[in-house]
């Protein structure tokens, strides 16, 4: 169910993208228990060139960065599993990427059931869907 979406500061390649996106959606699956089958990633490209730190380029830098934003379901992981969720994507960006800039980022935003959800259905009437069809 979440939507990742991506930045990468690298030259575009779908070898790059296919490797990210699986194994983002493995750590996700992992860590924060969300069902693979609807797992999406998204994943744009930006020369390190074009991404400025602290008034210089990542290329001057000689770094990489990454941005990623994932979407979940308020109330459904605990900090614990945020926070290794949070270093283990970082690692794992920097087996891709290589040399990170320590400004890469990560936000797992967490949103209201009832103002998210996919296939036209709130994950709130989902839940209410599913404990009627349980009980």
């Amino acid at each position: 169910m979440p939507i990742l979406t991506v930045k990468l500061s690298a030259a575009p390649s779908a070898d790059l993208a296919a490797a990210v996106a699986r194994d983002l959606v493995e750590v996700t699956s992992r860590v924060l228990r969300k069902d693979p089958a609807l797992t999406a990633v998204a994943i744009d490209f930006t020369p390190p060139e074009h991404w400025i730190v602290g008034g210089r380029s990542l290329a001057d830098h000689g770094k990489a960065s990454f941005w990623l934003d994932i979407k979940v379901v308020d109330g459904t992981n605990l900090k614990e599993e945020k926070a290794r969720y949070l270093a283990e994507v970082f690692a794992l960006m920097g087996r891709h990427l290589g040399d990170l800039h320590p400004e890469s980022y990560v936000l797992v935003h967490e949103v209201k059931a009832d103002a998210y959800g996919f296939g036209g259905l709130t994950q709130e009437r989902r839940y209410i869907a599913r404990t009627l069809e349980a009980a």
